[in-house]
């Protein structure tokens, strides 16, 4: 029995929500009920709970219309059966049924008319995807609207920006491969080079381009012609007369009816004149006429020259004029001996010499040796070159960093001698050396060459006491080793001064002292 009315409960046809009695006595069957969720309706319309949506239950046969979004669908007029409704809340208690009138039977629900068209959907927030989204709407199957309406965007940006960066960069190599052969083949601009904005037009004077500034003008090349050979050698002016100091070797040439011409640094050549000369020192003064305002440079101290003062060399290597170099004084009282043509020997230059590492060539003959202040402290004579021994700038040897100058201290003198006089004397001890003797030391000869005593009569050895045979061993307390170191010490003083010796005999040293005498030739 039902537990309402008392009255025993009917079997209901299976699927039946419910059943509504008819006049008759029968039941018709009331509209079926959609099964509720199992769950409350979410009530943010998320599959598969809410609606509508692809699982919501099919209607039984007709083909429904096209309905507004989240509407019953909607029969055509004269349509029958029954029609999807809302879903209905959870299922209660049956109502009692109500007895039927004799006027009307009772009817299914009214159903309103279905428009003639479709109204448009109603507008959906963004947020409610599932909104948009119509099962029953014409055409192929679509995926909820975010998707379906942004889904092909982020992926054709993605593309178009990785072919943009692509024609970027292929845009930048093909640039920079333009760009520099451009730059490389200067294409379309002019090369300037940078360049220093000025240089000081002064120069210090202690510098070697000012020492060479204030003696330039007063050194001169010399070019010699003979009747066998000609050469070209340096000099420099002595004096404001035109006095002019060279090497003897450089005007050798034009000794018998030769021609000399001298050509000064800015281009003037004139001719010169032998005033005299001096084999034995390698010196020769000449002299230019018709020459005015010449400036003689000033002699300084070769005495006070030391061991690494800086030099500076004046001249006309291999005939190239106004040629300087420069370096240092590397050694001191080289005894060097030049020239030797001769078979008597006259012809031999003994030089103390001072030695300098300043490039010196062939056509430097004769040109000044400045300190750093432009004195001359030495005329440069001689050469060593690699395969030969000490010699003169007469040959073609190039330098290998040893030259030889003479002390001007000992030119002065000559010079002085060659103005005055023409010839220049010589001092000497009074005796005959032998210069073939080998061992340490300088011997006094024999017999002079020409069979006399190697001990001249009355000269200062004879007085001194000293003998044929002796052995000197050393000048002033430096050792001498040979005889020709003799006379290079010898040389390098005035006649009339005063040498201390150190001789040997028998085996026995002594010490004497002497006055230097005067040659009677050169």
């Amino acid at each position: 029995m039902d537990e309402g009315n008392g009255v025993p409960p009917r079997a209901e046809p299976e699927g039946a929500a419910g059943a509504v009695p008819l006049p008759d006595g029968d039941f018709e069957l009331a509209r079926p009920e959609r099964p509720s969720p199992l769950h409350e309706p979410d009530p943010y319309s998320t599959p598969p709970y809410g609606e509508p949506g692809p699982w919501a239950p099919a209607p039984p046969v007709q083909h429904p219309m096209a309905t507004p979004a989240q509407g019953p669908a909607m029969a055509p007029p004269g349509a029958t059966g029954a029609v999807p409704q809302e879903p209905a809340p959870a299922p209660t208690a049956p109502a009692p049924p109500t007895a039927p009138t004799a006027s009307a039977p009772p009817t299914a629900p009214a159903v309103p008319p279905a428009p003639a068209t479709a109204p448009l959907p109603a507008r959906q927030s963004p947020a409610d995807p599932w909104g948009r989204y119509d099962p029953w709407a014409a055409g192929p199957l679509q995926q909820p609207g975010a998707v379906a309406v942004h889904g092909g965007r982020p992926r054709r940006r993605r593309a178009a920006l990785g072919w943009t960066l692509a024609l970027v960069l292929v845009a930048a190599g093909i640039g920079g491969l333009v760009g520099g052969y451009v730059e490389r083949e200067g294409i379309g601009s002019e090369v300037t080079l940078p360049q220093a904005k000025g240089v000081p037009a002064g120069r210090a004077p202690d510098s070697v381009a000012g020492i060479a500034a204030r003696a330039l003008p007063s050194v001169v090349t010399l070019h010699v012609s003979g009747t066998d050979e000609e050469g070209t050698g340096t000099g420099f002016v002595l004096d404001d007369r035109g006095h002019i100091l060279t090497n003897n070797h450089v005007v050798a040439p034009a000794a018998s009816g030769g021609k000399i011409s001298a050509t000064f640094s800015d281009g003037t050549s004139v001719k010169a004149t032998v005033v005299g000369r001096d084999s034995g020192y390698d010196l020769a003064v000449v002299q230019v006429s018709g020459v005015h305002g010449l400036t003689p440079l000033t002699l300084g101290d070769s005495d006070g020259v030391r061991v690494g003062d800086p030099v500076v060399a004046i001249g006309a290597p291999f005939d190239l004029a106004n040629t300087v170099t420069a370096g240092i004084i590397s050694a001191k009282e080289r005894p060097i001996t030049a020239g030797g043509e001769k078979s008597d020997g006259s012809d031999v230059s003994y030089v103390d010499a001072l030695q300098t590492d300043a490039p010196i060539n062939p056509g430097n003959s004769g040109g000044p040796l400045l300190d750093s202040r432009a004195h001359v402290i030495g005329i440069n004579s001689a050469i060593r070159s690699a395969d030969s021994g000490s010699e003169t700038e007469s040959g073609q040897a190039g330098s290998i960093g040893l030259g030889f100058a003479i002390p001007v201290n000992q030119a002065k003198r000559v010079a002085e001698e060659l103005i005055d006089d023409g010839r220049a004397t010589h001092p000497v001890i009074g005796v005959d050396l032998d210069l073939g003797y080998s061992g340490d030391g300088a011997r006094v000869d024999s017999r002079a060459p020409d069979g006399g005593p190697a001990v001249v009569k009355g000269g200062p050895a004879e007085r001194a006491g000293l003998r044929a045979g002796d052995l000197i061993t050393e000048v002033d307390g430096e050792p001498v080793h040979t005889g020709a170191e003799l006379i290079v010490r010898i040389r390098a003083h005035r006649p009339g001064d005063r040498l201390r010796l150190t001789v040997e005999r028998g085996g026995t040293e002594r010490e004497v002292s002497l006055v230097l005498g005067t040659a009677e030739q050169n």
